[in-house]
């Protein structure tokens, strides 16, 4: 199990936007696939799924990298000034720090939008330096995808346009902030008017999605919270890569299960196998 004493801290952004996270890191055997986990919306790096990953990573001899964005668990900061800009930043700054082995990138939910967007700003930076190398280097280090009920573009899709009422709408407009009951503890989720329009600037379910690599998705059918054909949306946005979609019948959003969590061990470890094998 994780020990705070254990993670490291890095500092994010600068001046008045600069802030502290925590991050986990576990070396692994040399010419093994490393992974890197995101987790959700509220969510820590200390959750079943984050320590099953973290179990298994460890008996194979793989790298682990995990993180708490700002505002979620060990992190520093105000979970209200939260945005997708800023946990997205983090994510990448954590990337390029630690993921020096060529990488699986899982996510959760939320995680699931940030590991996109993660994607994205690595092609474009890519692509700004112009060059062969740095598109190669890239393909060597964001080597696949995890998808757990990913969630892009939950704040605007699935928040601001089908969940919530007018009155609640006229409350994050009016008084920047509304509380909206969690269905997994006692703590309301704080959804902020920073938090929505902010969303709206990384929207990406509107176009083509290019993260480089092999994506594999997890979506249960009964899930509550992102419906199942929002994973199906999603991958007729990622036309361009190799996508595997596999829809749990009786699967929740959690997708915690014994059952479940086998299911995602499994899955990461033919991905990072396959990977393996085709590095040489």
């Amino acid at each position: 199990m994780m020990q705070q004493d254990q993670a490291q801290r890095i500092t994010v952004g600068t001046g008045e936007a600069a802030r502290e996270i925590a991050v986990l890191r576990e070396d692994g055997a040399p010419g093994r696939c490393g992974i890197l986990w995101l987790s959700g919306f509220k969510s820590d790096m200390a959750g079943t799924k984050a320590e099953e990953i973290a179990a298994f990573a460890r008996t194979t001899g793989r790298a682990v990298t995990r993180l708490d964005y700002s505002g979620h668990g060990l992190s520093g900061g105000d979970f209200e000034d939260g945005t997708i800009s800023r946990w997205a930043e983090e994510a990448v700054a954590v990337f390029e720090a630690f993921c020096r082995e060529p990488t699986i990138v899982v996510g959760s939910s939320m995680g699931g939008w940030i590991a996109l967007l993660l994607a994205r700003a690595l092609l474009e930076r890519a692509n700004r330096e112009n060059a062969l190398r740095a598109r190669t280097d890239l393909a060597a280090r964001l080597a696949g995808m995890m998808l757990i009920a990913p969630a892009p573009d939950f704040t605007e899709e699935l928040m601001w346009k089908h969940e919530f009422t007018d009155e609640i709408r006229d409350t994050i407009l009016r008084e920047g902030r509304f509380e909206r009951p969690s269905e997994y503890d006692d703590s309301p989720y704080v959804i902020t008017r920073a938090l929505i329009e902010d969303g709206r600037d990384n929207l990406l379910l509107g176009g083509p999605i290019e993260t480089g690599c092999p994506v594999t998705i997890l979506q249960g059918q009964r899930d509550d919270a992102v419906p199942w054909r929002h994973a199906l949306r999603l991958v007729d946005c990622l036309a361009l890569d190799d996508v595997v979609l596999t829809l749990i019948k009786d699967g929740d959003h959690r997708l915690s299960r014994p059952a479940d969590i086998a299911r995602l061990i499994a899955a990461i470890d033919r991905q990072a196998e396959a990977l393996e094998a085709e590095a040489g």
